[in-house]
């Protein structure tokens, strides 16, 4: 393992991200900031690591297992890398920014560290981007999250983008309502994500509603129809009104998304405590982001989203190296700044070379600076 080239070996779900695609997710992330910016959402920056018990607390448990810990050689105490960044902003919600005037919406940008990957997604250091509208637990404050994630992946060119909504807690809702133990609860649940009409038959014969569940999977308005002629008690008719009026406002603000829902989904949306929601596109591997509406630690409302950039870059169109120009030796600094200004990209060379074009094509530029003009270099 001394040998120079097999210092490039990575832990498994790691990788060097080279250029172009470095920086085009670099730029992708500055969009994304920007546009969320746009909509009133502030950045925050929560750090790395911290403190093992801080990063598990609410919705931390969900993802415990998911998370490195290593000790503070200064307090001796546990430390987590962060598995989420969700986890780290409900945390600032509801201390450092608890005082302020609700709804609070707030974004993020970085970086996260899993202890595994998974057969959708592979890697384990992962780009995400995401928002978070704190102090509202309404159908409006969920249309406006997931109309500004959905809208801002479209302008960003992801095509055919369909959006996958769930009710995580509407089983429970039945269940509690029926007085179901939490081990058959939670067997019955299980047995709902995955579609089983066998077995919810044998466990929940008394219960037909679950079974009838499965039949509101499905296309936004078929699933609703569904839902609508099916019994429920009163916590879990409004969750499902509440669905119908968030589906509605995406329609008549985003005609040419396509809605599919799943009531009974959870998986990936343990710690969520209302409509969730993922993102996907056709021929791409894993979400583009998902979200949804959950509680903070100290029982306050918030929902959010969280985009995933590996499989963002996966959607777009690749990324295609910059246009640069190469400066021949001796090319005065005003030149240089003024091209710069006219958006190239410039790279300068240092020794005088007889083959300008030649040096250019070498550094991989496109264009050269030739006789004071700009020359296009060509393939040969």
């Amino acid at each position: 393992m001394s040998a120079y080239r097999d210092k490039g070996l990575l832990p498994e779900g790691l990788r060097d991200d080279l250029p172009p695609r470095a920086g085009f997710e670099a730029e992708l992330t500055e969009r994304l900031m920007s546009r969320l910016a746009s909509f009133g959402y502030e950045r925050v920056k929560p750090p790395l690591v911290e403190f093992e018990e801080t990063l598990l607390t609410g919705p931390g448990e969900a993802v415990a297992d998911q998370m490195f810990r290593l000790m503070d050689p200064v307090s001796q105490r546990m430390m987590g890398v962060r598995p989420d960044m969700t986890l780290q902003v409900a945390r600032i919600a509801t201390t450092r920014l608890r005082d302020l005037p609700r709804p609070l919406r707030l974004s993020y940008a970085g970086e996260v560290l899993r202890v595994r990957g998974d057969q959708l997604r592979p890697d384990r250091q992962i780009r995400q981007v995401g928002a978070e509208l704190v102090g509202v637990a309404t159908p409006a404050g969920d249309a406006e999250v997931i109309l500004l994630a959905a809208e801002t992946l479209i302008d960003l060119g992801v095509r055919d983008l369909s959006l996958d909504l769930t009710l995580p807690n509407l089983v429970p809702l039945i269940s509690s309502a029926f007085n179901l133990a939490d081990e058959r609860a939670t067997a019955v649940r299980a047995a709902l994500d995955r579609k089983d009409a066998v077995q919810l038959n044998e466990m929940a014969e008394d219960l037909p509603i679950l079974r009838d569940l499965i039949a509101a999977t499905g296309s936004a308005d078929m699933a609703i129809d569904a839902l609508r002629g099916i019994e429920l008690p009163p916590s879990a008719r409004e969750a499902c009104d509440d669905l119908e009026k968030v589906v509605a406002s995406l329609r008549e603000a985003l005609p040419v998304l396509a809605i599919t829902v799943d009531p009974g989904e959870f998986r990936g949306f343990e710690y969520h405590a209302g409509l969730s929601f993922a993102f996907f596109a056709p021929g791409t591997r894993g979400e583009l982001g998902r979200g949804g509406r959950y509680l903070l630690d100290d029982g306050e409302p918030a929902t959010g989203f969280t985009m995933y950039l590996d499989s963002l870059l996966r959607a777009l169109p690749p990324a295609v190296p910059a246009d640069r120009i190469y400066l021949p030796a001796g090319t005065l600094r005003d030149t240089a700044g003024r091209l710069r200004e006219e958006g190239w990209r410039t790279i300068q060379g240092f020794v005088e070379v007889d083959d300008v074009l030649g040096e250019a094509r070498r550094l991989r530029c496109a264009h050269a600076l030739l006789d004071g003009k700009v020359v296009a270099v060509g393939g040969n």
